[in-house]
């Protein structure tokens, strides 16, 4: 595996902050369906609002993750997997199996499929969840540039999705619902300070590690940036689809710049509105989203019987919904809610391939030629839907387990990752490109977090 070296080629200066948008409706959507559409509400609607000061810090801590990642193939043109790779030959194994191991349990189209299901009356919800597995491969499969395929998709679930849940919020949580919303944030339960009692831990903080993306997917954000072609990312290619789309050069390895001052200010401005451009919608568009998810929960099916059982409390909150404003509102929060599911396990299944790819193409360097990428890319998107299928066919169908075992392996991947992030920015960038303080203690401190989750989680499995 010899990978060359980065060559210096000339910057370009960002355009305006509206022409920015983009990368992050992609990472966002890959939390909508973990953390902030089940788990964060399945919490409140068991617990009360006293927990969602979790959430709150879950997507900061990721906030910092995904513009840290951002960093390194903003100013050296290349996948952070390509960066890694240049310190270690043994981390594209690592990633292989850490991405492919966690995200096969397939929790995210299960919970979709079940809702989904319940519209129809259908038993089975499984049949249901692999007939979408398909859908999303051919979905995947037949765009002619993925990138597009995936944003666009994204944009849409989002400019529906939030506006709708703000609306339903509004509407049926009372000043009482509000104020418990905003002690929570503050840590304030009823009766309780940060966590109740009885609450299990593990879910608390599997839903801690999803508050946005979670395990790898964190670092797909380096392909969204090199694919926008932002900065360094312009001098890389597309994955485009084997049946419609128009074959692009791709390169595995990046290009950086003589670190000028005049580099440098352009480099800045870039970095300040991508920083600008993931605050508003991965940080403030996600962190409402979860919040009045939550609250939506909370208002609608707080003590309701049967809510600890899976993701009955959604069904609970569309029965709720119906009776207090009409019926037909009840059966639109639950297609919108299969979805978001929806949406968000096509973006999961497109980056877990993007992350399998790459390090597949970066193992086989010098013998994987860059116009087969896009071929490895759709051989791993499908050999991960039959393994979705494969879960479903053995029995292993409820959506909070799948998303629980999901989330605790992600979690560990995380604590991984978040380290290697940090290594790799404080030792491959130029010093005037190094994060500064303040951003290395956020890593330092996202590092001890999911490091901490992993260890009580393995003390809990083997020691108890």
């Amino acid at each position: 595996m010899d990978l060359p070296k980065l060559k210096d080629k000339p910057v370009t200066k960002a355009p305006a902050l509206k022409k920015l948008f983009g990368p992050s409706f992609i990472i966002l959507g890959l939390g909508l369906g973990s953390g902030e559409v089940i788990l964060w509400p399945y919490l409140s609607s068991n617990y009360g609002l006293g927990i969602v000061w979790g959430a709150v810090l879950g997507i900061t801590f990721q906030f910092f993750m995904n513009t840290e990642i951002s960093r390194y193939t903003l100013f050296n043109g290349e996948s952070i997997f390509t960066g890694f790779a240049r310190k270690s030959k043994v981390l594209p194994f690592w990633f292989l199996l850490s991405t492919f191991i966690p995200w096969i349990w397939p929790g995210i189209i299960a919970a979709s499929a079940k809702v989904a299901a319940s519209l129809f009356g259908f038993q089975d919800s499984h049949y249901v969840a692999i007939g979408f597995l398909i859908l999303i491969g051919l979905v995947l499969s037949i765009g002619p540039v993925l990138y597009k395929t995936v944003e666009s998709f994204q944009k849409i679930v989002i400019s529906l999705g939030v506006p709708s849940i703000f609306l339903l919020s509004i509407l049926l949580a009372d000043k009482f619902d509000f104020l418990a919303l905003t002690r929570g944030i503050a840590g304030f339960g009823d009766g309780y300070y940060l966590l109740p009692i009885g609450i299990p831990l593990a879910s608390f903080l599997a839903a801690l590690a999803y508050s946005g993306a979670g395990g790898n997917l964190n670092l797909a954000q380096s392909f969204y940036i090199k694919e926008k072609g932002y900065l360094m990312g312009k001098y890389s290619g597309r994955i485009s689809s084997l049946i419609t789309g128009k074959a692009e050069e791709i390169s595995l390895t990046g290009a950086n710049f003589k670190p000028t001052k005049e580099n440098l200010a352009v480099a800045f401005d870039w970095w300040k509105k991508i920083n600008t451009e993931h605050f508003i919608v991965f940080w403030l568009t996600g962190s409402l989203t979860i919040l009045l998810l939550s609250l939506l929960a909370f208002s609608t099916t707080f003590g309701m019987e049967g809510n600890f059982s899976d993701i009955n409390f959604v069904l609970n909150e569309a029965m709720i919904i119906g009776q207090r404003m009409f019926p037909a509102v009840g059966v639109f929060f639950l297609i919108l809610v299969t979805i978001m599911l929806f949406g968000t396990q096509l973006t999961v299944l497109d980056a877990t391939s993007r992350i399998l790819t790459e390090n597949i193409a970066i193992l086989g360097i010098n013998k994987i030629k860059t116009h087969q990428i896009p071929s490895i890319y759709y051989f791993v998107l499908w050999i991960q839907i039959i393994a979705g299928i494969l879960i479903f066919m053995i029995g292993v169908t409820q959506p909070l387990q799948l998303l629980t075992i999901s989330a605790i392996l992600n979690a560990f991947a995380m604590f991984v990752h978040v380290g290697l992030t940090l290594w790799l920015n404080k030792t491959s960038l130029h010093k005037e490109l190094q994060p500064n303080i303040f951003r290395t203690t956020m890593m330092i401190l996202a590092f001890l977090l999911y490091g901490g989750f992993s260890l009580y989680t393995i003390q809990q499995m083997f020691f108890n």
